[in-house]
């Protein structure tokens, strides 16, 4: 909307409501040859989790095929995966680490 301020005119504008930014939830992928333990170190060394966390998670993997790491900003997230998937690699294992956007 154009008011006027002293006879020019001046743009009026309305307070903008920015979005929050998406979050995407890293999951770990079962295999049949990463050993179970790897992927426990993996859990405690990239996303901080404790013994007992980290072997309910590989659990999880080992069981139902998928489990969730933790949930990031898109460029943590992005970092996680890339972190785990070449130290995997380095370690010649084929672990799958991915990210999906939470909705």
């Amino acid at each position: 909307m154009v008011k006027q301020f002293q006879g020019i005119p001046v743009l009026e504008t309305k307070p903008s409501r920015l979005a929050p930014p998406p979050f995407y939830t890293v999951v770990l992928i079962n295999d049949d040859f990463t050993p179970m333990d790897f992927v426990v170190g993996v859990l405690q060394k990239f996303f901080f989790k404790n013994r007992e966390e980290a072997e309910r998670i590989m659990l999880k993997v080992h069981t139902e095929g998928r489990g969730a790491c933790g949930v990031y900003p898109r460029d943590i997230a992005v970092t996680k995966v890339e972190q785990v998937t070449n130290f995997a690699r380095s370690k010649q294992h084929p672990l799958a680490c991915v990210m999906e956007e939470n909705r």
